[in-house]
């Protein structure tokens, strides 16, 4: 086994994490914590006259409004240690619910908009929830329909038809002093949320995480990534807050006083983003490709791609360069200069344009598009955790960065790899075990007390940590080769063309993929080829289109042995989403629904064998 590990800087809170919101009303209350960007008034209320525009929300303003809903929620009968669903998009009340909640002890169970009503009832009744807050009328009628499988729970509140400001004004019958001593009461050891695993198979289970591991997480990862989160910082959060990643960035944003801005419409991200003028984002790597591709896109269409070609290439050049000793030479740092005055200040303006630092999770996000991004003038710190573990393990650093990998350990966290090369965690950070499945929490944990990540990883002689694939995810072919798919699937999904990947090997004679066609770039292509309004599924057999995705595959072949190659791809008739179950809520490839979806698609890749 190799081990490495990084002492801890802070140790978790004693108190509760609804603490920090009245230290910050305390030392400094006119800062803006939040900005609301067209407040809905009906949701929860605007204290100032006209009702257009952007609202700012200051540390005094946002413990009022946290006090007000932890009143109403006392008031409402929500005792220490009662869990309460949240079920909205990102938005100002999915912060004030979370920090109400934790106000007064309770725990958040949060739901992604985009559950199923299986889900939800599965997550509500596991976890015994008393009341949910749902953000639509259609959520409130998913859940109406459930009340029959759900008996422990007895309220629900809807945002968008002022249940909160109702919730508030039942609060005033509860004093302050009352809202205090209950706060006081929490202490870290308390649970503050139950996370449900997203998943690719099998029944979500509910990640038990406690106040003080959320606090240790975001108490080491602020003390060493000060560049990123600090008073003045600010962010659009457009990921959902469901999602544990994006909720430690809320946590961190309140832990340094610096400024978000909740960003709902996910299609709007990039008016938003020029709107508020973030100094760093938090995104999953998918986006950073869409914005190289549409880059890319937008130079053909100016009939400029020479220009971007060129430019490309010297990012890659000037990125790589600077982990070298002696660092980009003059013709390179000359070259870079002209590209940032033709073509890289328009990329940084798409993200508002003071955005320097970036950070991603949940997935991989490769070498070539880091090196692309760092030479462009945009840092992707590229880090690495799990919802059991608060969530972050890892972090690439401004100071100590290694392009491919996600980092070193934060402080107060130790990582091994065991002798099958799985990734096990230790530290604070990791949770005490899965709601309600002792059987489970036994599984996940060794023996020692390490995590099993699942993940399969490697460490090299600096201690940064490269994940290699899913332990559960290797394939092993009808003769005997075992292959890791993701680094294969990683190369073929940087066409411009491409949207998913899924290899197909497992117990079979060969390497085969399932690949999708990207919805927005199909368009440019059908139209660039000859093809307009024609559909994918109509096209999806032509030799032009399949001589594109062979471009893709035979690039991504080169990386690889002969034996782990791709020999053949089918592409499907139309791309994966979220709704149809194939995709979890962070884009990972539900392999086995996707299998199953699409099963002759699967027995065209090996009839005749």
């Amino acid at each position: 086994m190799r081990e490495t590990a990084v002492d801890p800087i802070v140790s978790g809170d004693d108190a509760g994490l609804a603490e920090q919101v009245w230290r910050n009303a305390a030392e400094d209350p006119d800062a803006v914590q939040f900005v609301r960007p067209d407040p809905d008034p009906r949701s929860w209320p605007v204290r100032r006259s006209g009702r257009g525009g952007a609202l700012p929300v200051t540390c005094r303003q946002f413990r009022d409004d946290v006090s007000a809903v932890a009143r109403g929620l006392l008031a409402a009968g929500v005792a220490h240690g009662d869990r309460v669903g949240l079920l909205s998009r990102t938005r100002y009340e999915w912060t004030l619910v979370d920090y109400a909640l934790w106000a007064i002890g309770a725990v958040t169970v949060p739901i992604y908009e985009t559950s199923s009503a299986e889900q939800i009832s599965w997550m509500l009744a596991d976890s015994g929830a008393v009341g949910a807050v749902l953000e639509t009328a259609d959520h409130l009628v998913t859940v109406e329909g459930l009340r029959r499988d759900l008996p422990a729970l007895r309220q629900t509140w809807r945002i968008d038809a002022g249940d909160l400001i109702a919730l508030a004004a039942q609060g005033r019958a509860v004093s302050a002093g009352d809202l205090d001593a209950r706060r006081r009461a929490v202490s870290g050891a308390d649970i503050a949320t139950i996370v449900y695993t997203s998943g690719t198979t099998g029944p979500p289970k509910g990640c038990v995480l406690r106040h003080r591991n959320i606090s240790a997480d975001i108490g080491n990862a602020t003390a060493v990534l000060p560049e990123l989160l600090h008073p003045g910082a600010s962010t659009v959060l457009f990921l959902p807050l469901a999602h544990a990643f994006a909720r430690l960035i809320q946590v961190g944003m309140v832990h340094t006083r610096a400024t978000m801005v909740h960003s709902a419409d996910v299609s709007g991200v990039l008016d938003q983003l020029r709107r508020f003028r973030p100094t760093f984002i938090l995104a999953v790597p998918r986006m950073f490709e869409k914005l190289h591709d549409q880059a890319r896109q937008s130079a053909e269409d100016a009939h400029r791609r020479w220009l971007f070609t060129f430019a490309e290439r010297v990012a890659l050049r000037y990125s790589r360069a600077l982990d070298t000793g002696a660092g980009p030479g003059l013709p390179l740092r000359l070259a870079h200069l002209v590209c940032d005055l033709a073509a890289y200040r328009r990329l940084r303006a798409a993200l508002g344009g003071r955005c320097r630092l970036a950070m991603v999770g949940g997935a991989p996000l490769g070498e070539r598009l880091g090196h692309f991004f760092r030479g462009v003038g945009i840092t992707v710190l590229e880090g690495y955790g799990l919802t059991e573990t608060s969530p972050a393990l890892t972090a690439n650093l401004p100071t100590a960065l290694r392009i491919g990998t996600v980092g070193r350990p934060l402080p107060g966290v130790r990582i091994r790899i065991a002798d099958d090369g799985e990734v096990h965690a230790r530290g604070e950070v990791v949770f005490t075990g899965y709601w309600n499945n002792p059987e489970a929490t036994r599984e996940a944990l060794t023996d020692d007390g390490w995590l099993r990540t699942g993940d399969l990883g490697q460490l090299d002689d600096d201690g940064y940590l490269r994940i290699t694939g899913r332990a559960k995810e290797i394939m092993v072919t009808a003769a005997g080769k075992n292959l890791a798919p993701t680094p294969i699937e990683e190369n073929i999904r940087a066409h411009p063309l491409v949207s998913q990947v899924m290899l197909v090997a497992d117990g079979r004679p060969y390497v085969s993929a399932l690949v999708t066609v990207d919805p927005q770039a199909w368009q440019r292509w059908r139209d660039r080829h000859g093809h307009p309004g024609a559909s994918v599924s109509q096209l999806r057999d032509s030799p032009q289109l399949r001589n594109e995705i062979q471009d893709a595959v035979d690039r991504a072949n080169r990386s690889v042995s002969h034996a782990e190659q791709v020999k053949t791809f089918q592409i499907l008739h139309r791309d994966l989403t979220e709704a149809d179950g194939e995709l979890t809520p962070t884009l990972k490839v539900k392999r086995k629904t996707v299998e199953d979806h699409f099963a002759d698609d699967v027995a065209a890749l090996y009839r005749g064998h």
